[in-house]
C-alpha cells in the first residue's frame, strides 16, 4: 500500500518540476539501456508544447523509446512474472498498479485528445469520414499563424511516441522496490512529466499546475480549468466530461428555458445537473406521473435524449430542525411507479420491495 500512495500522489502531483532530478533521471535511464547520455535536454511548458518542439526538432535521431522504456519494462516484467508465477503477478498487478491504472490511463488519454484537437484544430474523436489534412487548406498551429496545421495522424504518432512520466505511475507502482532497472525512469516520473527520447536529444514536460478531481477521479471543475499547465494549456471539464471554457461561465446564468434550447444532449446533462432537477421540475410546469406511498414520480422530456425520469422521495426523520429533508433519485425512464423507481435503487423489484421501517 505503501507503494501505491506514493505512486497515486506521483501521478496527481501539480506545481513545478525538479529539473535537476529529472535530468539526472533521464541520464540514467539512457546509460541503464546502454546509451550515450543525450547531448540536449529541452523543457516544454506542457505536453502541447512537447509535441510542437517534437514536430520541428532537427538532428536529434531516431527515438530510442523502445531502448529506454519498452525494452526494460518488458524484460522487468517477465522478470517479475517468471519469478512471482502467474498467480503471483495477478496478486502483485492487482494490489499495487491496478489500483491507480484506470484513473491514470484516463487522464492520460484526455490529455492526448486535448493535445490533438488544439494542434489540428479539430476533436480527437472527429469520424473518419471527415476531410482529410492536406497541404490545399493552410491550417496554421496555434502559435504560429504562417505555417498549416499538422494532420491528426501526425500528431498521434507523436503522442504516443511519449514517455508519459508521472502518468506512468500505475505501472511504476508494480515495480518499486523491486526493479533497480527502471530506477532512472522511475526518478523522472517522481518529478516530471511527460518525455520524449532521441538519440541526441530529449524533450521533456513541466507537470500541471491545476488538478481538480471529483470523489471519482474524474476531472471537474466548475469555475476553470479542471487541469491546467504553465503554458495555459489545459482542459475543462464536468464531472468527467469534457466542456467548452465559456460553458461553463454560462452556468451560473442559465434557466430552465436555456436548457430546453441546449441542443447538445450530453452538454443538457451538465446544466440538469448543475441547475438542479427539483429546480427545473418546478419552473417548467411538469406535472407527476406517479405518486404512492412511496414518493412521487416525475418525468421531464428532452429534445434528441431519453426522458428525465426521477421519484421524489421525502425522509421519513425529521432534521434537527423538525424539518423534514426531500430526496431526488434518479431512475430509469422505464419506471412507471415510484415504488418501482425507490425499488430499483436498492436492487430490487417492485414486488419485493417491503420496507419494514423508513428511516
Amino acid at each position: 500500500m505503501q507503494y501505491v500512495d506514493k505512486w497515486r500522489a506521483v501521478a496527481a502531483a501539480t506545481g513545478s518540476a525538479d529539473r535537476a532530478a529529472a535530468e539526472d533521471g533521464v541520464r540514467l535511464a539512457y546509460r541503464t539501456a546502454g546509451l550515450a547520455e543525450p547531448e540536449r535536454i529541452i523543457w516544454a511548458e506542457s505536453p502541447r508544447a512537447g509535441a510542437q518542439t517534437v514536430g520541428a526538432l532537427k538532428g536529434a535521431g531516431p527515438s530510442v523509446r523502445e531502448q529506454v522504456r519498452t525494452r526494460p519494462w518488458a524484460q522487468e516484467r517477465r522478470r517479475l512474472h517468471d519469478d512471482l508465477g502467474p498467480a503471483g503477478w495477478t496478486e502483485l498487478w492487482n494490489s499495487t498498479g491496478a489500483r491507480l491504472w484506470d484513473n491514470t490511463r484516463a487522464l492520460a488519454e484526455r490529455i492526448r485528445a486535448g493535445v490533438i484537437e488544439e494542434l489540428t484544430g479539430r476533436p480527437a474523436s472527429e469520424p473518419s469520414g471527415a476531410p482529410a489534412d492536406g497541404p490545399d487548406q493552410q491550417r496554421v498551429t496555434a502559435d504560429s499563424p504562417d505555417r498549416e496545421r499538422p494532420s491528426r495522424t501526425e500528431v498521434r504518432l507523436i503522442l504516443l511516441d511519449a514517455v508519459l512520466g508521472q502518468h506512468d505511475a500505475a505501472w511504476l507502482a508494480a515495480f518499486d522496490g523491486r526493479s533497480e532497472r527502471l530506477e532512472g525512469l522511475a526518478r523522472v516520473a517522481s518529478n516530471a512529466g511527460w518525455w520524449w527520447p532521441f538519440e541526441k536529444a530529449v524533450v521533456i514536460c513541466e507537470r500541471p499546475v491545476a488538478l481538480h478531481r471529483d470523489e471519482a477521479g474524474r476531472l471537474d471543475r466548475g469555475d476553470g480549468p479542471a487541469l491546467a499547465f504553465p503554458d495555459g494549456f489545459g482542459m475543462y471539464a464536468w464531472r468527467g466530461m469534457p466542456v467548452p471554457a465559456a460553458f461553463l461561465d454560462e452556468l451560473t446564468s442559465i434557466d430552465a428555458q436555456r436548457i430546453r434550447t441546449e441542443e447538445n444532449a450530453e452538454l443538457r446533462r451538465v446544466m440538469l445537473e448543475h441547475y438542479g432537477y427539483d429546480r427545473y421540475l418546478a419552473e417548467s410546469g411538469a406535472k407527476p406521473l406517479h405518486q404512492d406511498e412511496s414518493g412521487t414520480l416525475w418525468g421531464i422530456s428532452l429534445n434528441d435524449d431519453e426522458d428525465v425520469v426521477m421519484v421524489e422521495v421525502l425522509n421519513s426523520t425529521a432534521e434537527p430542525d423538525g424539518t423534514f429533508r426531500t430526496y431526488w433519485l434518479r431512475v430509469p425512464p422505464t419506471t412507471k411507479t415510484a415504488k418501482e423507481g425507490v425499488a430499483w435503487t436498492f436492487g430490487l423489484d417492485e414486488k419485493a420491495y417491503e420496507p419494514l421501517r423508513q428511516t
